[in-house]
């Protein structure tokens, strides 16, 4: 059996087959990512589709930077998640008519279609913003929020102390949370 970081270095050279391969070892982990992804999501897309989708990404971009199986957890859980923002985008520009004459809606469905959508890209800009004051305060939150890593293995990837993660973590939910309840 090949080892993960040996594929991922032949990745970084180009070689299309260890993404390939990458993605098959590490599928039930993906799979697993993909699946907190979409529990935080308004109308899901398919655990498969998303894997699906987040294979064809990490192919087209051209290079693969991770170093190991976590750091490639890491990135693979960041493509997921720009997948679902760009998904509940196309949501809400399908409610609001894309193009088409507007309609109104006398029911409650029409309201919550889009509530969690919405949600979803108010997170979103959120962490955007906290990613523009401390970029890894937002990564710690990919990391443990969006791909349900403990803080330990964040920790290790960031190669900063489990306490430093605790501290972060602490310091980017209450930064979000004062986001969040603006409007």
């Amino acid at each position: 059996m090949t080892d993960v970081s040996t594929l991922l270095s032949s990745a970084r050279a180009g070689n299309a087959d260890a993404v390939s391969q990458v993605f098959e070892l590490l599928y039930g982990e993906l799979r697993s990512v993909a699946s907190g992804q979409l529990r935080r999501s308004a109308r899901p897309l398919a655990t498969t589709t998303l894997l699906h989708e987040s294979y064809l990404r990490l192919l087209s971009s051209g290079s693969i930077k991770a170093e190991d199986r976590r750091h490639f957890l890491a990135y693979a859980s960041t493509v997921m998640r720009s997948i679902v923002v760009d998904h509940a985008r196309e949501q809400l520009a399908a409610k609001r008519g894309g193009g088409q004459r507007p309609v109104t809606l006398d029911t409650e469905l029409s309201n919550s279609l889009t509530a969690a959508d919405e949600d979803v890209l108010r997170v979103h800009e959120a962490l955007a913003q906290l990613a523009s004051l401390d970029e890894r305060l937002a990564k710690i939150v990919e990391m443990r929020y969006f791909a349900g890593m403990t803080e330990q293995e964040t920790a290790d990837i960031l190669e900063i102390s489990t306490r430093t993660v605790q501290r972060d973590w602490e310091k980017a939910r209450m930064y979000l949370a004062a986001e969040l309840a603006k409007d």
